[in-house]
């Protein structure tokens, strides 16, 4: 495995955690070789020679929602009531590849062969609340965090939760997913109304993150955002920093900005309010999309498309607080915009730093009583 490259400069623990989160692929096969028959045996109760059939992996996210109706005309516009909640069951196929969403040709998704929602509950706030309460309780250290997933520009619900569902998995996150999901139009050239919509939004996901901090016994509450989610995380952040929870009260951990679409001097004024919290920008020099957002924006360029090869674009970032890895070596092979969540070593290095144990919480344990919050539904 290739590990992540980071910009020239100290080595930090990120860095580490990625060289150290690389995984041997295991070689195997065999030869198929002609025998001479055998008698063939009685069967015995309860025993079978044939092997059972892998099955498909579940994956659970918790869903907050500002779009005004998932699917049809609606889908392009913001909720005139904050957040919807909702708890999808996702499958991932035996047949699974990090960095790849499987998807069907044409038809349903089949869960032996493509990610699938196996299911999907509407939650009220309350339930909301109970429901994560019990996810919470009862894990150990760092399996009591969670990942608050933001998407960016020009994506559907359907797309959000499925990147969502296979950035958890293969990251490898042992903690509670959240996914944040605002009204995209999901539309190539819907640039300006979905900055509008991601404005919109900005209470909505501090709420969200306040909410998560006051579950009794959650461990750190990590952010990985894309895009205009970026912008989108920043700004909720910076709201809770001038409200005086610059770091949610103890409880933030990593902030994880993919190919952010931020201004550079907008971005110094969110560091200011958040510093020193532990932020670090993925960006690429050969990401398009961001590209063609300077260009929109006047020629302001993005902090998502610096160039970390420079010592002067590298040390913009730096001095504003945050760590810089660049993310030019690697492609998705379309626009480059989406390289963070299609390549399986820098995915294995944002799961490596979410792990990485914390002193004095290898053992903690969180035990939340549920009822406090309300009865979660089926309890």
């Amino acid at each position: 495995m290739t590990a992540l490259k980071a910009a020239p400069g100290p080595v930090s623990l990120f860095f580490r955690l990625a060289a150290a989160a690389g995984l041997a692929a295991s070689l195997g096969g065999c030869a198929s070789l002609e025998a001479p028959s055998l008698p063939s045996l009685p069967s015995l109760p309860g025993f079978s020679s044939a092997k059972a059939a892998p099955k498909p992996s579940l994956v659970q996210v918790f869903i907050a929602s500002t779009r005004r109706g998932e699917t049809g005309g609606d889908a392009g516009k913001a909720s005139t009531d904050g957040a919807h909640f909702s708890l999808a069951s996702m499958t991932l196929p035996p047949t699974h590849r990090p960095g790849n969403i499987e998807l069907p040709l044409f038809g349903a998704p089949n869960p032996k062969s493509d990610i699938a929602l196996a299911s999907e509950r509407e939650l009220d706030p309350d339930e909301f609340k109970a429901e994560f309460a019990s996810h919470i309780s009862g894990r150990i250290g760092v399996n009591r965090d969670v990942l608050v997933f933001v998407h960016g520009f020009n994506t559907s619900f359907a797309e959000a939760r499925l990147r969502a569902t296979q950035i958890v998995a293969d990251s490898r996150f042992g903690g509670v997913p959240v996914l944040f999901t605002w009204p995209s139009k999901a539309e190539l050239f819907g640039y300006v109304s979905d900055k509008d919509s991601a404005t919109a939004s900005r209470d909505a996901l501090q709420e969200l993150l306040n909410d998560i901090a006051a579950m009794p016994g959650v461990g750190k509450i990590h952010v990985l955002a894309h895009s205009m989610g970026g912008w989108l995380a920043m700004e909720a952040l910076r709201q809770d920093a001038i409200a005086g929870h610059r770091d949610l009260d103890g409880h933030l951990g990593h902030v994880m900005l993919a190919s952010p679409d931020i201004d550079m001097d907008v971005f110094g004024s969110q560091m200011a309010k958040l510093r020193p919290a532990d932020v670090t920008v993925f960006a690429s020099s050969k990401d398009r999309a961001l590209s063609l957002s300077s260009a929109l924006a006047q020629s302001r360029v993005r902090v998502g498309a610096i160039d970390p090869s420079k010592p002067e674009d590298r040390e913009k970032i730096e001095a504003l607080g945050a760590k810089v890895y660049d993310l030019s070596n690697f492609s998705d092979g379309l626009i480059d915009h989406g390289a963070y969540a299609t390549t399986p070593d820098v995915l294995q290095a944002i799961g490596a730093q979410m792990a990485a144990p914390r002193a004095g919480e290898g053992d903690t344990m969180s035990i939340i009583d549920a009822k406090s919050y309300g009865e979660a539904p089926g309890n």
